[in-house]
């Protein structure tokens, strides 16, 4: 029987529901992307504010993932995807009245966290549905397309809502897209682990302190590295860190098992995240400031370029079920794809070559599904049946952890070499990541399981 075939039914209802999410989500992560100018200027924002602004949502991801991915396998992927996508509404309507930096960014940590809550419990229930075989790598390509048009939708409706009515309609639109999604997700069938462990309240507080610690001083560094918050955050991150491993190893039932660590394909997954974080989330993430500084672009302008890339994403993931490849060597294409399509990025700050730039945003944006549907299918595939939503939570937030690195070494240096000379130097950076990424997945695929 073929995948499409086996995609009908009630499994096809439950891909359908489950991949709304990613879709949501990365709609709402991206949203501020390219109206951050007038959301800065709406809400009085100071020197610190359009960084948090920005990088709110992913303090919140970052810090919930893994602890959302546990809850989901032990006490219920549906109830955990409803009660983060009723929460993500909520958050909407917050963000979409603040009058104020501090409550908008309230509102997007708490986006963050619930939207943790709708990516574990959806991949989760994705997996549980679509146990192994052709279907499960078709039903992951499916995923793994959201969050291309999801990235496509987020900047190209909040730029079009921007211009004709306001920076706060998008919020509105999201927050109706969560009620519905809610309803529709309330209707799924209820999946667990057989074997629920306890609650581990000291891995819990542990590892979501370090990370918020460790996004929190990332964050703030863009603003300078040296400066007593950021070295503070750092240094309570590292320590808290140290203390989660050092707990987990003597528990019974730890959060993650640290032993999973051993397999290669979770280390090339969740490696792989890092890396598509650090070097393409958060590359991608920052243009659209650098082409409206430089060239005067509007953020539809910017929006509409930047679908070039998001929605050749969305293509060539859905596609992707097609390349008869291992899933090692089609996540090493789409590095390669991804650090080839940058090399057209390069001089972009000092000139805009539209042919040149949507060629690189193209051929990125190929590599882009590519890395998306073997991410999402190794995410899943590398860790024990009863254990997916804890690896999707692993794999995300290695993905959103890196892109706050990412994100915030853009903008350093930035900073640092002045727009044209920083942009380019940031943007061979991650060649040098990517086509490095490429290579050791490339080994990887060649080595036992």
């Amino acid at each position: 029987m073929s995948s499409i075939t086996e995609l009908t039914g009630v499994r096809s209802g439950t891909l359908a529901v489950a991949s709304s999410a990613p879709l949501l989500v990365l709609a709402t992560y991206t949203a501020p992307m390219v109206t951050l100018p007038q959301t800065a200027r709406s809400l009085g924002a100071g020197p610190t504010g359009p960084v948090w602004i920005l990088g709110g949502i992913a303090l919140g991801l970052s810090a919930l993932l893994l602890v959302a991915g546990g809850l989901a396998d032990d006490h219920g992927r549906r109830r955990v995807l409803v009660t983060g996508t009723a929460v993500l509404g909520a958050a909407g309507a917050v963000a979409a009245l603040s009058t104020s930096v501090p409550v908008f960014v309230l509102a997007r940590v708490v986006q963050g966290g619930a939207s943790a809550a709708m990516l574990a419990a959806s991949l989760g229930i994705v997996g549980h549905a679509f146990p192994a075989g052709s279907a499960r790598v078709a039903a992951t390509a499916r995923y793994g397309a959201m969050m291309g048009l999801g990235t496509t939708l987020g900047p190209l409706v909040s730029g079009a809502l921007a211009t004709a009515v306001s920076w706060r309609a998008v919020y509105w639109l999201l927050t109706a897209c969560a009620a519905a999604l809610a309803v529709a997700a309330g209707r799924l069938e209820e999946s667990r682990s057989d074997a629920p462990r306890r609650f581990d309240v000291p891995g819990v507080t542990l590892l979501t302190l370090g990370v918020a610690a460790l996004v929190a001083g990332v964050t703030e560094g863009r603003l300078g590295w040296t400066r007593p918050v950021v070295v503070g955050a750092f240094a309570l991150a590292a320590v808290l860190m140290w203390a989660f491993v050092a707990v987990e190893r003597r528990r019974r039932e730890p959060l993650i098992d640290l032993e999973l660590f051993r397999r290669p394909a979770f280390l090339l997954a969740t490696g792989a995240a890092l890396i598509v974080g650090a070097a393409v989330i958060g590359l991608l993430g920052y243009l659209p400031n650098v082409l409206q500084a430089a060239h005067g672009l509007t953020p539809l302008d910017t929006a509409l370029l930047f679908c070039v890339w998001s929605g050749v994403s969305f293509a060539a993931s859905l596609l992707s079920r097609h390349v008869r490849l291992g899933t090692a060597a089609r996540l090493a294409i789409g590095m390669g794809l991804t650090a080839a399509g940058f090399v057209g990025l390069l001089g972009v700050a000092a000139s805009l070559s539209l042919p040149v730039v949507l060629t690189g945003l193209a051929v990125a944006g190929a590599g882009s599904g590519l890395i998306n549907s073997s991410v999402t299918h190794l995410a899943i595939e590398s860790v024990p049946a009863h254990r997916v939503s804890m690896g999707s939570g692993a794999n995300n937030t290695a993905r959103y952890v890196g892109s706050s690195l990412g994100a915030a070494g853009v903008a350093a240096v930035v900073g640092a070499f002045g727009l044209d000379a920083g942009t380019d130097v940031a943007v061979a950076a991650c060649v040098v990541l990517t086509a490095v990424t490429a290579v050791a997945a490339l080994l990887a695929g060649r080595r036992p399981a």
